[in-house]
């Protein structure tokens, strides 16, 4: 790579969605060269492995329309605005979408899904000492929830019966960390 820096020249917005705005970016190159890159901005999200007191974790399954699809994984959702603490949105959309409230909730990692095109962040938690509550769904969702042994959720994801990369990563750093005590 040559001497210079990457350097945004222009910045187009093409599209301004319900979850992420899609921008063209004119790039000037180290090399002196300028190319046009896709980028797509998000406002971040939170996810949570919730654990229950028997070891059990609780998962979601829902449809997920890119996959045409239900698949399984861990309570998470978008902030709901700009600067909304992470910590805060895990805890509600655990709350929302399983019924359960955390006693106790701590940061397990962050998560860039798709770091070739778009700034999207998710920071995942794990949240302990669960309470039951109520289940208070957003309009445009249908959800089941599910309990399952950490076990069983590595071989569906060895198995590729598991694909989400949130889940994915969250579930192997629980179990590495929390588990078997490996960093």
């Amino acid at each position: 790579m040559a001497d210079g820096k990457y350097e945004c020249i222009d910045k187009k917005l093409i599209h301004r969605g319900a979850i992420i705005d899609y921008y063209q970016k004119t790039m000037s190159l180290p090399n002196g060269k300028t190319e046009i890159w896709d980028a797509v901005e998000h406002v971040g999200a939170a996810a949570v492995l919730a654990v229950m007191d028997d070891g059990r974790l609780l998962m979601v399954r829902q449809y997920r329309e890119p996959l045409g699809r239900e698949l399984l994984e861990i309570p998470a959702g978008k902030l709901d605005c700009k600067g909304e603490p992470f910590e805060q949105a895990a805890a509600r959309e655990m709350s929302e979408e399983t019924g359960y409230d955390a006693g106790r909730i701590e940061h397990l990692l962050t998560f860039y899904p798709t770091v070739a095109y778009s700034n999207e962040r998710i920071e995942i938690y794990a949240a302990f000492d669960l309470k039951k509550g109520q289940q208070h769904l957003d309009d445009d969702e249908e959800l089941n929830v599910e309990t399952w042994k950490i076990s069983d959720l590595v071989k569906m994801i060895r198995d590729g019966e598991i694909v989400d990369g949130k889940t994915i990563a969250a579930v192997m750093i629980y179990a590495a960390v929390y588990l078997h005590g490996e960093y």
